[in-house]
């Protein structure tokens, strides 16, 4: 998996400064802390782009797919390739597969959210009476 964190730090320097990407590993974080992060990102960039490397790559996909079927998100482009990289165990190059996914806000993605924060507030509220 230290391939995964280098290639992910070694990217260039205009990729690590845009501010609504998420780099996703499948390794560090549970799949919904990256699928709350991204409903974050949506809701102050209007938009977000997931990116993962390798293995990851389908942890991003499934990131994906659960904000589309929620409807708070729309594909507006992916972007594939790959990546050299050096294998540490062995110390010779390899390429990696890349995923970038851009996702945008859909038009009710404001009401679902308000929603879904009324919901908590309401389930919230019930337990402590």
């Amino acid at each position: 998996m230290e391939e995964i964190t280098e290639g992910v730090n070694n990217l260039s320097v205009s990729d690590s400064h845009k501010k609504n990407r998420i780099q996703v590993s499948n390794t560090k974080k549970p799949l919904f802390f990256y699928v709350n992060l991204a409903k974050r990102y949506m809701q102050q960039h209007n938009e977000v782009e997931l990116s993962a490397l390798g293995m990851a790559i389908a942890t991003v996909v499934t990131i994906a797919e659960i904000l589309k079927n929620n409807g708070l998100a729309v594909e507006k482009k992916i972007m594939t390739s790959t990546v050299d990289m050096k294998d540490e165990s062995r110390g010779r190059p390899i390429q990696k597969a890349k995923i970038e996914i851009l996702l945008g806000k859909t038009e009710n993605f404001d009401e679902l959210m308000a929603a879904a924060a009324e919901e908590r507030e309401g389930a919230n509220g019930g337990e402590q009476n």
